[in-house]
């Protein structure tokens, strides 16, 4: 009977709080919520210069210069000419061949002593020359004698026209003679010769004289 009186004792005494702090409740552990995870989005490093890593230090080394690089195509221009037009002028052009001289007395003209020149002129150019003419003259020169100048209407191209020219002339005196070439009164060529000697030197007078023919070789 003491024996259960004492159990009862202790377990009445272990039900009351003797130490007057209730005891604590055991822990429940209660998952923590989920949430939609952020989402990061990782910013790429640029780096502008060429870089080396070294146990973690990045090291950058500027860029030098090279002549490696590829050229630009070079386009080269061809340039176009253009097509050259040659256009012809007409050339007035003349020769002028002194053949000699010879003396004769002019009674018709009431002069004493003449001189007649053989002169061949000759169209060398590229047009016909119109009312061509030979005019002589001399150093001695007196009156003035009415065929001094003779002409034709027309001279052709590469044509020749021989002709007989006279002046009043000082007596048995050497005569320095000069003749002009003329085209419609425009003179195309002036030819002088010092000494005008006997034409029978040079083979006599020309028999055509005034005869227009293509011109001789």
């Amino acid at each position: 009977m003491k024996k259960f009186s004492l159990f009862f004792l202790v377990l009445l005494l272990s039900a009351c709080d003797t130490w007057g702090v209730p005891p604590q409740p055991f822990p429940v552990w209660t998952p923590i919520s989920s949430s939609t995870p952020g989402i990061v989005t990782a910013t790429p490093i640029i780096l502008l210069l060429p870089f080396t890593s070294t146990a973690g230090v990045i090291v950058i080394t500027p860029v030098t210069p090279t002549n490696t690089e590829i050229p630009s195509p070079t386009f080269t221009s061809v340039p176009i000419l253009p097509t050259e037009t040659f256009t012809s002028f007409p050339i007035q052009s003349v020769t002028v061949d002194i053949l000699g001289c010879n003396t004769s007395i002019d009674i018709t003209h009431g002069m004493g002593e003449v001189t007649n020149a053989y002169v061949t002129v000759k169209n060398t150019g590229t047009v016909d020359l119109p009312n061509t003419c030979a005019l002589l003259r001399a150093i001695d020169e007196d009156r003035e004698h009415p065929d001094k100048k003779v002409c034709v209407p027309n001279l052709p191209v590469q044509n020749q026209v021989s002709l007989k020219l006279t002046v009043d002339s000082a007596y048995k005196k050497d005569t320095v003679i000069q003749v002009d070439a003329t085209s419609n009164e425009v003179i195309l060529l002036r030819v002088d010769k010092p000494s005008c000697r006997d034409i029978g030197i040079f083979g006599g007078a020309p028999s055509d004289v005034g005869v227009i023919k293509p011109i001789q070789p």
